[in-house]
């Protein structure tokens, strides 16, 4: 089933001599339960496609579906909350509450939405990031790998439609990169969740399914 369909889609920032094209025209698919790739150099345009999907950012022209809703047609409001429940976010450095422990960051989503914590749900979380015995800790009591486990865990409490992953790894070491990778690889088997992760490291992209690999804005 078809899960996320990207239009023509194109992103233009400045005007006149000063334009610049950071996607150009681009279209493509993803089905539920994929775990996609976007590779390319810094600047290719991937983490701006990423915003986009997110609806961090507005597009220039185009479409972008997700689960059959045109999120470019939603205003401001409706576009949040739909990017809190239905989109979650895995930036590179994290991006923790540093006031709020393991549990309570984890948890941000609910709480925003109004929503009661499942804490059947969040048990089994906690035990799958193998944060279990830290629910307590605050971000400042935990190593790089522990925190983006935290991020990760906030991006699934929701069980959003599609997480997307900014260089989740691009601030840790080799051996804690492995190690995120394959628990993303872990959460998208165990709870059929679609990931798209954008890195410019092709050794973490073959992890992935498919990869889709961006240059100058279009899809090569």
């Amino acid at each position: 089933m078809e899960i996320l369909r990207v239009e023509n889609l194109t992103k233009k920032y400045g005007k006149g001599n000063n334009e610049v094209i950071a996607i150009n025209n681009i279209s493509f698919s993803i089905e539920k339960g994929e775990f996609v790739a976007i590779v390319g150099s810094s600047g290719s345009g991937k983490s701006t496609l990423l915003h986009l999907i997110g609806g961090v950012d507005r597009l220039s022209s185009g479409k972008i579906f997700i689960e059959e809703k045109d999120i470019s047609l939603l205003n401001d409001d409706e576009l949040a909350i739909f990017r809190r429940r239905e989109i979650g976010l895995i930036y590179q450095f994290y991006n923790l509450i540093p006031i709020l422990n393991v549990e309570e960051n984890i948890t941000l989503p609910c709480d925003l939405d109004g929503k009661k914590v499942e804490q059947n749900k969040l048990d089994e979380l906690l035990k799958t990031l193998g944060l279990e015995n830290r629910r307590k800790h605050l971000p400042n009591e935990l190593s790089g790998g522990q925190q983006q486990r935290v991020a990760i865990g906030r991006s699934l409490i929701n069980n959003p439609a599609i997480v997307l992953a900014d260089e989740p790894t691009g601030n840790l070491d080799s051996k804690t990169s492995e190690e995120i990778v394959d628990l993303l690889k872990k959460s998208n088997k165990k709870y059929n969740q679609t990931i798209i992760m954008i890195t410019h490291n092709l050794e973490i992209a073959k992890s992935a399914d498919r990869i889709i690999k961006i240059e100058d804005g279009k899809i090569v």
